[in-house]
């Protein structure tokens, strides 16, 4: 193994409703890291939850191009995996791991959970730091402190049963159609579009598969806009893109099942000054949840010209069919160089985590007894 190199780890798949994204994300990556600068060992969680040291990228079972996806089913039993400790540990004693990018998406590995074991374990990762992955995950909690920080969202309710919230009351106060999805779910998984009782009744289901609390939001009528953000401490903003839906709205069928669902426009046509108010809010919102290394951040142009933060994705896709790197390549970093600003932003990171002290010892004097 070449010394000079850095090692990398990329952890994919998972047990979430994205592993199908997560393995395509993981096989992009893999095909834009410059093999001059990095020693690449993949790794990948099954469905099952056990954890393999893969042998070659072919093992990744995903072609590279234009990728079209099944969504899996949350009920799939998930077996524990005892080997998953040893797999990165031993891959990162033996093989030598510098440092991981995560690219598990959704439940397990985008909500802070994955960056709090290669916390422990003291590995440098890619992506936002634990508490800022657990904050982007939930999206109660995200609009509640953006809406405390005077970022403004969409108006929404927050349901934690099937029976305590009336059909009748949410259309009082939030109007129609209804939006239903899941407080920590991603790629649009359990979302559904509303306008009566019986709708009402089977989304929240749905939704209620997915996850404990399920959001209730207004309609917005208006152009969706995506920015990414880049950075630690002076975090950067790319050029704003737009997506362009042409089904109902912007679900996981129209990402990545129908082929016509959406399409991608960057930079997006707008006024300067609309552009600039909402990269100015990306990263608002970026340091105000407590991110770091990257994250996109989605918003709502209304008809009549107001900006609506929709949500952030601390772990954003990275198939070919992903806004946040081409974002990023219209703005002027390429794939390549994309990783490789990421991977400095996490080592940064972690150099500055290892300087604090985790010892009292090592900043007070004992006390007199």
């Amino acid at each position: 193994m070449d010394q000079s190199k850095i090692r990398l780890a990329i952890v994919c798949g998972g047990r979430s409703t994205e592993h199908e994204v997560s393995v395509c994300s993981a096989r992009n990556v893999y095909d834009a890291v410059d093999k001059s600068k990095y020693d690449v060992s993949l790794i990948k969680i099954e469905k099952s939850g056990a954890w393999t040291l893969l042998r070659s990228v072919t093992e990744l079972q995903a072609a590279p191009g234009f990728e079209r996806f099944t969504l899996t089913g949350p009920n799939e039993t998930a077996a524990q995996a005892p080997n998953m400790l040893q797999t990165i540990v031993t891959s990162s004693i033996e093989q030598g791991i510098d440092v991981v990018f995560p690219l598990v998406h959704g439940a397990f590995g985008e909500d802070g959970c994955l960056q709090g074991f290669l916390r422990l374990l003291n590995i440098p990762f890619v992506g936002t730091n634990v508490l800022g992955s657990a904050i982007g995950m939930d999206k109660d909690v995200m609009k509640r402190l953006l809406n405390h920080a005077g970022i403004p969202t969409a108006r929404f309710r927050v349901i934690t049963d099937l029976v305590s919230t009336s059909f009748e009351e949410l259309v009082k106060e939030l109007g129609l159609p209804l939006f239903l999805k899941p407080s920590n779910a991603g790629s649009s998984v359990g979302i559904s579009k509303v306008t009566t009782a019986a709708g009402f009744s089977q989304a929240l289901r749905t939704a209620f598969q997915f996850d404990e609390k399920v959001l209730v939001e207004e309609c917005v009528n208006g152009r969706e806009l995506e920015c990414g953000v880049l950075g630690n401490e002076k975090p950067e903003a790319s050029l704003v893109g737009e997506v362009v839906v042409n089904d109902e709205f912007y679900s996981y069928e129209a990402k990545y099942v129908n082929e016509h669902g959406a399409a991608l426009r960057i930079p997006a046509q707008l006024p300067l000054q609309v552009s600039e108010q909402v990269r100015r809010m990306a990263v608002e919102a970026f340091k105000v949840l407590n991110c770091s290394g990257m994250a996109r951040v989605d918003f709502f142009l209304r008809d009549d010209d107001r900006i609506l933060l929709n949500e952030i994705n601390t772990l954003p896709g990275f198939t070919n069919i992903s806004m946040f790197p081409l974002l990023w390549e219209a703005t002027g970093i390429s794939y390549s160089e994309l990783v490789d600003r990421l991977v400095e932003l996490a080592l940064q990171r972690h150099e500055r985590q290892q300087s604090l002290a985790y010892d009292i010892k090592q900043t007070m004097p004992l006390p007199e007894v």
